[in-house]
Protein backbone atom coordinates (compact mmCIF):
# COMPACT_ATOMS: atom_id res chain seq x y z
CA UNK A 1 0.00 0.00 0.00
CA UNK A 2 1.62 3.29 -1.10
CA UNK A 3 0.53 6.75 0.31
CA UNK A 4 -0.34 9.57 -2.13
CA UNK A 5 -0.41 13.21 -1.60
CA UNK A 6 -3.48 15.39 -2.42
CA UNK A 7 -2.26 17.49 -6.29
CA UNK A 8 -0.71 20.53 -5.64
CA UNK A 9 -1.78 23.35 -7.92
CA UNK A 10 0.53 23.52 -11.03
CA UNK A 11 3.73 25.70 -10.90
CA UNK A 12 5.05 27.29 -14.02
CA UNK A 13 7.62 24.42 -14.32
CA UNK A 14 4.59 21.80 -14.55
CA UNK A 15 2.92 24.26 -16.89
CA UNK A 16 6.19 23.83 -18.91
CA UNK A 17 6.12 20.09 -18.63
CA UNK A 18 2.80 19.59 -20.08
CA UNK A 19 4.11 21.56 -23.02
CA UNK A 20 6.44 18.45 -23.86
CA UNK A 21 9.41 19.84 -21.45
CA UNK A 22 11.25 17.70 -18.94
CA UNK A 23 13.41 20.64 -17.94
CA UNK A 24 12.76 21.83 -14.23
CA UNK A 25 15.11 24.88 -13.56
CA UNK A 26 12.92 27.57 -15.55
CA UNK A 27 14.05 30.77 -15.14
CA UNK A 28 11.29 34.12 -15.93
CA UNK A 29 11.34 37.06 -17.02
CA UNK A 30 9.23 39.90 -16.45
CA UNK A 31 5.44 40.25 -18.03
CA UNK A 32 5.75 42.35 -21.36
CA UNK A 33 2.65 44.54 -22.10
CA UNK A 34 1.56 43.54 -25.87
CA UNK A 35 1.23 47.32 -26.00
CA UNK A 36 1.34 50.27 -24.00
CA UNK A 37 2.61 49.58 -20.21
CA UNK A 38 -0.43 47.77 -19.18
CA UNK A 39 -2.54 45.11 -20.17
CA UNK A 40 -2.23 41.69 -21.69
CA UNK A 41 1.31 40.30 -22.20
CA UNK A 42 3.67 37.58 -22.37
CA UNK A 43 6.68 36.42 -20.14
CA UNK A 44 9.79 34.41 -21.76
CA UNK A 45 11.16 31.53 -19.97
CA UNK A 46 14.19 29.91 -20.42
CA UNK A 47 15.69 26.50 -19.23
CA UNK A 48 19.16 25.18 -20.46
CA UNK A 49 17.89 25.52 -24.61
CA UNK A 50 14.56 25.74 -24.22
CA UNK A 51 12.50 28.82 -24.16
CA UNK A 52 8.39 29.06 -23.61
CA UNK A 53 6.26 32.19 -23.79
CA UNK A 54 3.24 32.46 -21.53
CA UNK A 55 0.45 34.62 -21.60
CA UNK A 56 0.44 37.08 -18.64
CA UNK A 57 -1.64 40.52 -17.31
CA UNK A 58 -0.28 43.97 -15.88
CA UNK A 59 -2.97 45.42 -14.29
CA UNK A 60 -3.59 49.60 -15.29
CA UNK A 61 -3.14 50.53 -11.62
CA UNK A 62 -0.11 48.67 -11.03
CA UNK A 63 2.66 50.48 -8.92
CA UNK A 64 5.27 50.69 -12.09
CA UNK A 65 8.05 51.98 -10.19
CA UNK A 66 8.04 48.32 -8.02
CA UNK A 67 6.90 45.97 -11.28
CA UNK A 68 4.40 43.89 -11.30
CA UNK A 69 5.49 41.04 -9.79
CA UNK A 70 6.49 42.33 -6.54
CA UNK A 71 3.39 42.76 -4.21
CA UNK A 72 3.53 44.97 -1.16
CA UNK A 73 0.77 45.20 2.19
CA UNK A 74 1.04 49.01 2.70
CA UNK A 75 0.42 50.69 5.68
CA UNK A 76 -1.93 53.86 6.43
CA UNK A 77 -0.67 56.71 4.44
CA UNK A 78 1.19 59.30 7.03
CA UNK A 79 0.42 62.99 7.65
CA UNK A 80 0.49 66.11 5.15
CA UNK A 81 4.48 67.05 5.43
CA UNK A 82 4.00 71.66 4.74
CA UNK A 83 7.84 71.89 3.44
CA UNK A 84 7.41 69.30 0.77
CA UNK A 85 3.50 68.96 0.07
CA UNK A 86 3.07 64.94 0.43
CA UNK A 87 2.27 62.22 1.92
CA UNK A 88 4.04 59.24 2.44
CA UNK A 89 3.33 55.38 3.49
CA UNK A 90 5.61 52.39 3.14
CA UNK A 91 4.93 49.20 1.80
CA UNK A 92 6.55 45.38 3.40
CA UNK A 93 7.03 43.12 0.29
CA UNK A 94 4.19 40.06 0.58
CA UNK A 95 5.27 38.15 -2.28
CA UNK A 96 7.36 38.10 -5.46
CA UNK A 97 5.93 36.24 -8.26
CA UNK A 98 8.34 34.06 -10.68
CA UNK A 99 11.34 34.84 -9.11
CA UNK A 100 11.27 38.71 -9.72
CA UNK A 101 13.88 40.88 -8.15
CA UNK A 102 11.82 42.80 -5.04
CA UNK A 103 13.14 45.61 -2.83
CA UNK A 104 12.00 44.09 0.74
CA UNK A 105 10.86 47.94 1.82
CA UNK A 106 9.38 50.55 -0.30
CA UNK A 107 8.11 54.07 0.19
CA UNK A 108 5.70 56.12 -2.11
CA UNK A 109 4.65 59.77 -1.73
CA UNK A 110 1.46 61.08 -2.95
CA UNK A 111 0.88 64.94 -3.12
CA UNK A 112 -1.53 66.20 0.18
CA UNK A 113 -4.94 66.49 -0.81
CA UNK A 114 -6.75 70.00 -1.68
CA UNK A 115 -8.97 69.79 1.50
CA UNK A 116 -5.94 69.85 3.77
CA UNK A 117 -4.17 72.64 2.73
CA UNK A 118 -5.01 75.70 5.36
CA UNK A 119 -6.73 78.71 3.80
CA UNK A 120 -4.93 81.65 4.20
CA UNK A 121 -7.68 84.03 3.29
CA UNK A 122 -7.05 87.52 4.45
CA UNK A 123 -9.66 88.58 7.14
CA UNK A 124 -11.79 91.07 6.03
CA UNK A 125 -11.77 93.89 9.29
CA UNK A 126 -13.74 97.10 10.30
CA UNK A 127 -10.76 99.38 10.07
CA UNK A 128 -9.91 102.90 10.89
CA UNK A 129 -9.30 105.57 8.23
Amino acid sequence: MSLQRAPAPPSLAEKAKKDGSECEDWRWGPCVPNSKDCGLGYREGTCKDESKKLKCKIPCNWKKKFGADCKYKFESWGGCSAQTGVKTRSGILKKALYNAQCEEIVYVTKPCSSKIKSKSKAKKGKGKD
